[in-house]
């Protein structure tokens, strides 16, 4: 097989759409923080001048949305006019109901309850159907795919060197892009292209920020080992991105979730990791520690819920080892088998706790 590349994107904490992500987990926070037995299914939209907090929330909580909403925006950097986005003075509206009482009736009680079963782990139910994975690899010491983990440092670094004060023209919004050449192994050997585009302030020159992007941003990310003379960077290609966040792109909860995973390297079920995606995370837990204890290359699990139904049933593992062989040597690349099915209560004490089932054979 010959070599291939694969890209993986990220975004910083400013791009319109991460605003939107934070935003509602900060009002799911606040709510689990005075009632932990609420329902919460919050979304938030944004745009020009604007914050929408919509969804259905039934709850004990007494949370104020607006001043929730205010607090992070200003928090992430869009606290004043230069930055085209100004917390203090956008609109925030709200639009939330009550969650469907049908809904209810598969989370409050699930199938397997309502058939008589007594075990505390059967209590709680599904509130919708949904696919789950979870994945992890030994490209990095996080276990995550070269290309997202890459991509999302080099966001990370943006971030953090506006808020240090290190390049004060820095503005909120950011978004990476790395290629990772891949050999016939499919092992990573080098970085062939990297993509940086920033928000900044319009009074400096286009060259002084591909410079310092350059050397004070990627350099310190990507090692020299993976860079080669045929490595191409790329910062702010189309020139000035001074208009950003959400007065330049409409923001909306939920558009970032391969951002927020693998960077598209595996599976994904569609949901987001804040909220239904909880079953992806423990696979991610499972998929990790079996990496760590069985020594595999890349390791992939999928659970699925059903609404009211307790069971995540019906795993599928896919995994590459270094030690297990076919025939006369050659490895085995696919590998899959069912486990016993997964409960949401049961999936949410392991989260927990850290840990996962001793079964990870």
């Amino acid at each position: 097989m010959a070599h291939y590349v694969f890209t993986s994107e990220s975004v910083t904490n400013g791009h319109p759409d991460k605003v939107c992500d934070q935003v509602s987990d900060a009002v799911l926070d606040a709510i689990l923080a005075q009632d932990p037995m609420g329902r919460v299914a919050c979304e938030t939209c944004c745009t020009t001048g604007m914050v929408m907090v919509m969804g259905e929330v039934t709850t004990t909580a007494t949370v104020d949305i607006q001043k929730i909403a205010r607090e992070v925006v200003c928090g992430i950097g869009y606290d004043n006019a230069s930055a085209w986005f100004d917390g203090n003075t956008c609109a925030v509206l709200t639009a939330l109901d009550e969650q469907s009482a049908d809904i209810d009736m598969g989370v409050s009680r699930s199938f397997e309850l309502k058939e008589g079963e007594q075990d505390e782990y059967n209590l709680h139910g599904a509130g919708d159907q949904g696919m789950m994975f979870g994945f992890a690899c030994d490209e990095t010491p996080e276990y995550m795919p070269m290309p997202i983990s890459f991509a999302r440092k080099l966001t990370n670094r943006l971030t953090a060197l506006r808020e240090d004060g290190t390049l004060p023209y820095l503005r909120p919004d950011g978004k990476s892009q790395v290629t990772v050449e891949y050999d016939e192994n499919h092992r990573p050997v080098r970085v062939d292209t990297v993509v940086v585009s920033t928000q900044h302030s319009a009074d400096v020159p286009l060259e002084t920020i591909r410079k310092d992007i350059v050397e004070q941003v990627i350099r310190p990310v990507i090692p020299a080992e993976l860079l080669d003379e045929k490595t191409v960077f790329y910062v702010n290609p189309t020139g000035r991105f001074v208009i950003g966040g959400p007065h330049g792109d409409s923001g909306l909860t939920g558009r970032k979730i391969i951002v927020d995973t693998y960077g598209g390297y595996a599976r994904h079920g569609g949901l987001l990791r804040q909220g239904s995606d909880q079953g992806g995370s423990f696979c991610r837990l499972c998929c990790t520690l079996r990496c760590q204890k069985h020594r595999c290359r890349r390791s992939c699990d999928q659970v699925r819920g059903g609404a009211c139904l307790r069971h995540r049933c019906g795993e599928a593992r896919f995994r590459v080892g270094r030690d297990v062989r076919h025939g006369k040597g050659g490895q085995v690349l696919d590998c899959f088998a069912c486990r016993k099915a997964l409960r949401p209560a049961s999936c949410g004490d392991h989260q927990d706790a850290g840990s996962a089932p001793p079964d990870l054979s």
